[in-house]
Protein backbone atom coordinates (compact mmCIF):
# COMPACT_ATOMS: atom_id res chain seq x y z
CA UNK A 1 0.00 0.00 0.00
CA UNK A 2 1.36 3.69 -0.94
CA UNK A 3 0.28 6.94 0.77
CA UNK A 4 1.16 10.25 -0.98
CA UNK A 5 0.30 13.89 -0.38
CA UNK A 6 -0.76 15.36 -3.07
CA UNK A 7 -0.33 19.29 -3.84
CA UNK A 8 -2.94 20.66 -5.45
CA UNK A 9 -1.96 24.29 -5.46
CA UNK A 10 -0.26 25.33 -9.39
CA UNK A 11 1.83 28.05 -7.26
CA UNK A 12 3.34 26.23 -4.75
CA UNK A 13 6.59 23.91 -5.87
CA UNK A 14 7.93 20.88 -5.08
CA UNK A 15 10.08 22.10 -3.21
CA UNK A 16 8.05 24.62 -0.39
CA UNK A 17 5.67 20.68 -0.72
CA UNK A 18 9.18 18.93 0.47
CA UNK A 19 9.76 21.47 3.11
CA UNK A 20 6.84 21.14 4.99
CA UNK A 21 6.25 17.56 5.08
CA UNK A 22 10.17 17.19 6.26
CA UNK A 23 9.42 20.24 9.20
CA UNK A 24 6.27 18.21 9.66
CA UNK A 25 8.56 15.17 10.05
CA UNK A 26 5.59 13.35 7.55
CA UNK A 27 7.29 10.11 6.44
CA UNK A 28 5.40 9.67 3.18
CA UNK A 29 6.02 10.68 -0.31
CA UNK A 30 4.54 13.80 -1.65
CA UNK A 31 3.32 14.50 -5.16
CA UNK A 32 2.03 17.60 -7.56
CA UNK A 33 -1.39 17.27 -8.92
CA UNK A 34 -0.89 16.73 -12.81
CA UNK A 35 -2.93 18.85 -15.34
CA UNK A 36 -6.20 17.94 -15.07
CA UNK A 37 -5.92 15.62 -12.19
CA UNK A 38 -8.31 17.62 -9.66
CA UNK A 39 -11.25 18.31 -12.84
CA UNK A 40 -10.44 14.70 -13.28
CA UNK A 41 -11.51 13.54 -9.62
CA UNK A 42 -13.81 16.05 -8.89
CA UNK A 43 -11.57 17.30 -6.06
CA UNK A 44 -13.45 21.12 -5.25
CA UNK A 45 -11.94 22.12 -2.06
CA UNK A 46 -9.05 21.60 -0.64
CA UNK A 47 -8.36 18.78 1.16
CA UNK A 48 -10.13 16.24 -0.28
CA UNK A 49 -9.33 12.47 0.33
CA UNK A 50 -9.73 10.08 -1.94
CA UNK A 51 -8.38 6.49 -1.72
CA UNK A 52 -7.93 4.13 -4.45
CA UNK A 53 -7.73 0.05 -3.96
CA UNK A 54 -5.06 -2.11 -5.94
CA UNK A 55 -7.06 -1.84 -9.29
CA UNK A 56 -7.71 2.15 -9.18
CA UNK A 57 -10.56 2.06 -8.02
CA UNK A 58 -12.28 5.23 -5.71
CA UNK A 59 -13.16 3.24 -2.15
CA UNK A 60 -13.25 6.51 -0.07
CA UNK A 61 -14.02 10.14 -0.62
CA UNK A 62 -14.43 13.05 1.66
CA UNK A 63 -13.55 16.72 2.10
CA UNK A 64 -11.74 18.86 4.06
CA UNK A 65 -12.99 18.58 8.46
CA UNK A 66 -14.84 15.01 7.48
CA UNK A 67 -14.04 11.45 8.22
CA UNK A 68 -12.20 10.53 12.26
CA UNK A 69 -9.20 9.52 12.95
CA UNK A 70 -10.79 5.99 13.43
CA UNK A 71 -12.74 6.01 9.55
CA UNK A 72 -8.76 5.97 7.94
CA UNK A 73 -7.33 3.16 10.30
CA UNK A 74 -10.48 1.31 9.23
CA UNK A 75 -9.53 2.13 5.74
CA UNK A 76 -6.19 1.36 5.96
CA UNK A 77 -7.09 -1.63 7.20
CA UNK A 78 -9.27 -3.19 4.64
CA UNK A 79 -6.94 -1.56 2.01
CA UNK A 80 -3.86 -3.63 3.52
CA UNK A 81 -5.83 -6.77 3.75
CA UNK A 82 -7.31 -6.49 0.53
CA UNK A 83 -3.51 -6.11 -0.80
Amino acid sequence: MAFYAVGTDPVESYEKLAAYRDKQGYPWPIAQAGDGMLSKFRVLQQSTKIAFNGRGTVVYRDLFGMGSDERWRELFDELWSSG
